[in-house]
């Protein structure tokens, strides 16, 4: 079966069309424009690909989410997050998390053209970084992009222990204290899913996206601002 290549449109073909192998694949080509990126994901869809390859286009099923009240915290986590001396801010710094996540030894997809239409979606008020500070230094942080109720991760990178486990707890709260009604995962790894994330069916993901991104987070949500770290309840 052959993918859909994009054109200038920025219409996406329906994420039911995808591939199931590689899983997810829908299509290829076009920008990473902010008019291209919020189509994608508004409909389920994002962009996944090596730098000097044409951008690739995936919606994979199962989907990897974060469901509110499943949150998963381990005692080495917990006793980490009670003597913690990080400073947790949200859009306070979206340039260098987004260019420090790219620096990641294991490789990356995040080239020059990823960072450049994410920042251009920060702008606009779409994309968004968590950071985890040390002694005044970025030491870990996240991005992701907001779709209505929904957030949309990114990427994450930690150069001190736990410090992007720690931007995730501290954002977690904050998010649902906003309004906030599922985190998108994409794909489910070792990391996401120790932190209690879970696959489900792409079609089941796809009703939880069109619900919610007709909705509406408290205003202040995504106001630069410092955000409290705080011990979660006991599993």
């Amino acid at each position: 079966m052959s993918i859909a290549q994009l054109d200038d449109s920025h219409e996406f073909p329906h994420p039911n069309h995808a591939l199931v192998e590689p899983n997810g694949l829908l299509a290829f080509g076009g920008d990473l424009s902010a008019e291209r990126l919020k189509v994608a994901y508004n409909e389920g869809i994002f962009p996944w690909y090596s730098p000097y390859e044409p951008p690739l286009w995936w919606s994979p099923d199962p989907r990897a989410v974060l469901i509110p009240g499943e949150l998963h915290t381990g005692r080495t986590l917990r006793r980490f997050i009670r003597k913690h001396t990080y400073q947790i801010t949200v859009n306070y710094a979206f340039d260098e998390v987004i260019y420090n996540c790219a620096q990641r030894q294991e490789g990356t997809w995040i080239g020059s053209a990823v960072q450049r239409g994410y920042q251009t979606l920060h702008k606009e008020g779409l994309a968004h970084s968590i950071e985890v500070w040390h002694e005044r230094q970025l030491v870990g942080g996240l991005y992701g992009v907001s779709v209505g109720t929904l957030f949309c991760g990114e990427s994450m990178f930690s150069k001190m222990e736990n410090a992007s486990k720690c931007a995730f707890v501290a954002f977690y709260y904050h998010f649902l204290r906003h309004g906030g009604q599922l985190f998108d995962c994409q794909v489910l790894n070792h990391h996401t899913e120790s932190l209690g994330a879970r696959n489900i069916p792409r079609g089941e993901f796809l009703q939880y996206l069109y619900q919610l991104r007709a909705q509406s987070l408290q205003p202040n949500c995504w106001s630069a601002q410092l955000l409290d770290l705080q011990l979660p309840p006991k599993d």
